[in-house]
């Protein structure tokens, strides 16, 4: 059996501003319209994070646009939506989120064989310097392509 994916929204600035310590898959709680909406690729995750509530886990400031066709009963775009995990992960997270430093940050949202799925990712903040340090790695392999490149040219 294969597995279909197809990506919806990513959070690429997560990467940049958290260190990423571990990830997990987690099905979501959707009306239709939410549905119809990521259909279309209407999603965004850049100041999204997922906080847990009463032993329940919970993605909040994530943006799904309204669906343009629905005659009535369209959703509130940003409304707290439920994430479905197992309960023992949810009490590992519980365990990690209160430790210092470690949040629940959306990475990406896609469809796996018709059902929308979040991948959500501990992670731990990255102080400035770590940043600049990213910024100067990436410059550096950006720099060592493009030589590699002229390299080949005859």
């Amino acid at each position: 059996m294969s597995e279909r994916i197809k990506i919806i929204a990513e959070n690429r600035k997560a990467r940049f501003n958290y260190h990423i310590e571990d990830q997990y898959e987690a099905g979501m709680v959707l009306t239709g319209t939410e549905v119809k909406s990521l259909r279309m690729g209407k999603a965004n995750l850049k100041d999204s994070y997922a906080k847990i509530k009463n032993g329940e886990l919970f993605v909040v400031q994530m943006h799904i646009s309204p669906y343009p066709f629905a005659y009535y009963g369209n959703h509130d775009p940003l409304r707290r939506r439920k994430l479905l995990l197992h309960k023992s992960e949810i009490k590992r997270l519980i365990g990690k989120v209160n430790e210092k430093g470690y949040s629940l940050i959306p990475l990406r949202i896609y469809f796996k064989n018709g059902k929308a799925k979040m991948n959500l990712a501990l992670a731990k903040g990255k102080a400035k310097y770590d940043k600049r340090e990213s910024i100067r790695q990436k410059d550096e392999r950006r720099e060592m392509e493009r030589s590699r490149k002229e390299g080949f040219k005859f």
